[in-house]
């Protein structure tokens, strides 16, 4: 519980700062005092950020990647417009990037399949990746998702969803040890495992 003796204003800010993943009550309480000690115009410009964040940051509509003004991988026509990287999360995408392996386009899904949180195979935005084979000249689509179960549930189904389609399926090789997500794995690893892809 947050100390009741606090100012509404400041217990309110510990109060946001807890949401956030790994962050305690002392951690949160920290950091709202560390505010304090700010210059006025730095919080001041902390919080315009912000504001700005929520205003200019969303999703592109077709890949589902972050995106500012335009999407920077849909609009890019020097990439290869043939094959298709599926992930789960789009800060994978800059993992990717980082690697320079991947030349393609991205595709990231809305959720991995998980019957706990009662997500199902209708949550994932399978009808989104559907669209974008059917407007594109993809002839390979390469899962990247991580090694975990909900991960090895959403591939099957995205399996038997594009068995029909004329296109490769290949899902990322060796190196990504069970149980972990992509940003845990190092680059080298990352690389490794997009070039050692199989055919799934």
């Amino acid at each position: 519980m947050t100390h009741h003796h606090y100012p509404d204003s400041l217990t309110k800010l510990i109060l946001f700062f807890k949401k956030l993943t790994g962050v305690g009550r002392k951690t949160a309480e920290r950091y709202a005092f560390e505010l304090l000690e700010w210059k006025k115009e730095e919080v001041l410009s902390f919080s315009s950020s912000l504001e700005a964040f929520t205003k200019r940051i969303n999703r592109c509509q077709e890949c589902n990647c972050i995106k500012e003004n335009t999407c920077l991988y849909c609009t890019d026509k020097r990439r290869d417009f043939s094959i298709l990287l599926v992930l789960s999360s789009a800060k994978d995408v800059y993992f990717f990037e980082e690697t320079n392996m991947h030349k393609g386009l991205y595709h990231v899904l809305d959720h991995l399949i998980n019957p706990i949180e009662g997500k199902g195979p209708s949550e994932i935005g399978i009808d989104k990746l559907l669209k974008r084979i059917e407007n594109h000249p993809i002839k390979e689509i390469v899962i990247a998702l991580d090694a975990t179960l909900e991960a090895d549930a959403t591939a099957l189904y995205l399996k038997k969803a594009l068995e029909n389609k004329e296109i490769s399926l290949s899902r990322l090789a060796f190196g990504i040890p069970m149980g972990s997500s992509l940003e845990q794995v190092d680059e080298g690893t990352l690389t490794k495992a997009l070039l050692g892809r199989g055919k799934f």
